[in-house]
């Protein structure tokens, strides 16, 4: 299938599937809206999956092209994305265009190789691959990972601005050399939800555990804790992954193990409107972050806790400098130490016996929200920035 794409004044570029029930696409949708909202239309290049058209005409002059090669090996994938991008730029997208945006250097190295200075950059920094990839695959060589620093290195130093979600991956760029005044630091949004229908499935009491299942996640360490407040009667804990049931099967066992089956209640890659009335109607909801470089070093404003706020509950969460930026201890939320079972277990039981408690934190948390988080404020300040360079080319 020959693809001719049109002239486009901008590019959003992404290693990532979209849509999908990710965090990620969340805000690609944001992002990538906000940027063609601006330049008057543009081309978005993802991933793609079996599921998802290989390209899609979108109003507003707005084209999507997604990698059509279902390589299963993670880097030899981004290599092949990576190479196609080269492609699409090199047959005419480079001369149209007048800013790109990216979020990863496997887009980052061929827009920035094929621009030459020709248009403006962004590079949306949410995550470093040289610190995700051990998390995600522990036999990943160092040298491989020195490769990957060097790609984002070029990334970092020849982008036109850089845009992260919280000071703490500034910091971290900042360590590595990158000047202060080229990082513009936009928390990720989410939006103010209102009570929604019960959904009919739901257990009458709950607490909430939701997104991606990867190690860092700590969802280990809330089964464990759950493993503490089975005396609790009429008290389930609902787990909304975002990923598909075989890529959770080490947590189900774990459940097993631990005698919870008639404890715990699996839902599987949700939609957004799906997910949101089983926010909406939890007792609470949990982000138990493990203490690693992932959450320390590039730690990156996690959607499921403004989500959470969004929607007027309450948070319980790991005690880590990322999750300071969005929860004040008793205040808008409940922090605990990271990777202690025991210390999740007793804050959860004293919350669940407190429900006024609860319900107060869950209005500071929605405030919170209203007064900063609001994907509308995080697109007003990223608009800024793709006004300014726009006038600059």
């Amino acid at each position: 299938m020959t693809i001719t794409l049109k002239a486009h004044p901008s590019l959003y570029s992404a290693f990532d599937v979209y849509p999908s029930a990710k965090g990620a696409a969340t805000h690609i949708h944001q992002a990538a809206g906000t940027l063609f909202d601006r330049a008057g239309g543009g081309l978005l290049y993802t991933l793609g999956n079996e599921e998802l058209p290989r390209y899609q005409r979108e109003p507003g002059n707005i084209e999507i092209l997604r990698f059509g090669g279902l390589v299963e090996n993670y880097l030899h994938r981004a290599l092949s994305f990576s190479a196609e991008l080269s492609k699409i730029l090199n047959n005419g997208l480079k001369d149209s265009l007048k800013i790109a945006q990216f979020r990863d250097p496997w887009s980052g190295v061929p827009v920035l190789r094929h621009g030459e200075g020709r248009f403006a950059t962004i590079y949306e920094v949410n995550g470093l691959p040289s610190i995700e990839l051990p998390a995600a695959f522990p036999n990943v060589s160092a040298a491989t990972l020195h490769k990957l620093r060097k790609m984002e290195d070029e990334c970092l130093d020849q982008a036109t601005r850089i845009v992260v979600p919280s000071t703490i991956i500034r910091t971290h760029l900042i360590r590595r050399g990158v000047s202060g005044t080229r990082i513009e630091v936009i928390a990720n949004g989410t939006r103010i939800t209102p009570l929604q229908p019960r959904p009919a499935e739901a257990p009458a009491r709950y607490v909430l555990y939701f997104g991606a299942v990867q190690d860092w996640q700590g969802l280990d360490v809330l089964l464990q804790a759950w493993r503490q407040l089975q005396d609790l009667p009429n008290l389930q804990l609902v787990i909304c992954s975002s990923v598909k049931s075989r890529r959770a099967k080490a947590y189900q066992k774990l459940v097993q193990r631990l005698g919870l089956e008639n404890h715990v209640q699996w839902h599987f890659q949700l939609s957004k409107e799906q997910l949101a009335p089983w926010i909406s109607n939890a007792y609470l909801t949990v982000a138990p972050l493990t203490e690693c470089p992932r959450n320390i070093e590039q730690g990156c404003c996690p959607l499921k806790i403004l989500e959470s706020m969004g929607a007027g509950v309450p948070v319980v969460a790991s005690d880590l400098p990322v999750v300071h930026e969005l929860i004040r201890h008793r205040e808008n939320g409940y922090l605990i130490a990271p990777e202690r079972p025991s210390e999740l277990a007793r804050a959860l039981r004293v919350l669940l016996e407190y429900p006024d408690t609860v319900t107060q934190l869950g209005h500071a948390a929605r405030q919170t929200i209203e007064n900063g988080f609001l994907w509308s404020q995080a697109n007003e300040r990223l608009g800024r920035i793709h006004m300014e360079l726009l006038k600059e080319k």
